[in-house]
């Protein structure tokens, strides 16, 4: 198949654009290149076609979505405290950019289209289990703009005859994440820190919780979901591994498996927009894809850790 990856030279979208090529898929990989690299695509670069490309720029979608069978739309500013910081470019790039996705699958009958959600439009549910029947209730813009962005492309598979499902994600972690920056991800920030014998900062008192994913668990709910669009109505569905795993455990986790025995970390004040609970409902995914966790988080976490342990940060 032809498949396009927004978003591709990005920590998820690189190990899906790999998976793809492995599978023998012509991909086109389109990335602004303003949180991903190019070298993140260096051991398939043969076989991919690159656009340097801006999901806010109308006619680049259009034309990138030219030929292709299916589109993986990965690409968003993907953080929680920019989005605080910055409402207006966040929705710029998430609501107005997928729409502008949607309309160059639109015009050029494109077949399907994957796009990647996110855990956030939930907000601060106090349920156990954040489940697909719960209502959108974010806590930060970026968690708004998820939603909107959810929903145009659910509305336009109907509205239009594609197929449209989208995958929410829960905390994905794995090689290949950026540890650096103001925005960084909370478990490249720590394994990096902990690898230096450097104290990593808890926000708040450790007790906040997520449902950590490997990433290889989410590329093969991406696989699986070009295998079912064709038989499945436009739907939303949890990606995830089902678990709660709280900061202090995580952070005792990462001291073990980078033998930081000695480090301690240090506690800062909690982040605005910061969701307290999140734990994930996957019955629907299983259900509907045939998902299942293929990689639990401790395993995933020890890959983790090898993989900036030898060096290949």
């Amino acid at each position: 198949m032809r498949l396009l990856v927004t978003g591709g030279a990005g920590f998820i979208g690189s190990h899906l654009s790999r998976r793809l090529v492995e599978q023998g898929h012509s991909v086109r990989v389109v990335d602004n290149l303003s949180t991903g690299f190019r070298h993140n695509l260096d051991a398939i670069s043969a076989d991919v076609e690159f656009v340097e490309g801006d999901l806010r720029d109308a006619d680049a979608m259009l034309d990138v979505c030219r030929g292709m069978d299916a589109v993986f739309h990965l690409a968003a500013m993907g953080s929680v405290p920019r989005s605080i910081k910055d409402p207006r470019t966040t929705y710029e790039i998430n609501v107005t950019g997928t729409l502008n996705v949607l309309e160059g699958v639109r015009h050029n009958d494109v077949g399907t289209i994957v796009y990647a959600s996110s855990s956030s439009i939930y907000g601060d549910s106090h349920a156990e289990f954040k489940d697909e029947t719960q209502p959108f209730n974010p806590i930060s813009p970026y968690g708004a703009s998820k939603a909107s962005a959810e929903l145009n492309v659910l509305a336009f598979g109907r509205a239009y005859g594609f197929n449209a499902l989208a995958l929410r994600y829960f905390n994905v972690f794995g090689p290949q994440q950026n540890p650096e920056g103001t925005y960084a991800a909370v478990i490249p920030v720590f394994i990096t820190h902990a690898l230096r014998g450097e104290p990593w900062t808890i926000n708040g008192d450790g007790r906040h919780s997520r449902d950590f994913t490997y990433v290889a668990n989410v590329v093969d709910a991406n696989l699986k979901a070009l295998a079912k669009a064709p038989s499945v109505d436009p739907v939303a569905m949890n990606v995830a591994c089902g678990g709660s795993i709280s900061l202090l455990e995580l952070s005792d986790a990462v001291r073990e498996y980078a033998d930081a025995a000695g480090v301690e970390p240090v506690h800062g004040p909690e982040r605005a927009g910061d969701i307290v609970r999140s734990r994930a409902a996957i019955d629907l995914a299983a259900a509907t894809l045939d998902y299942e966790v293929v990689v639990d988080w401790r395993e995933g976490l020890r890959e983790t850790v090898a993989w900036y342990r030898d060096g290949s940060a």
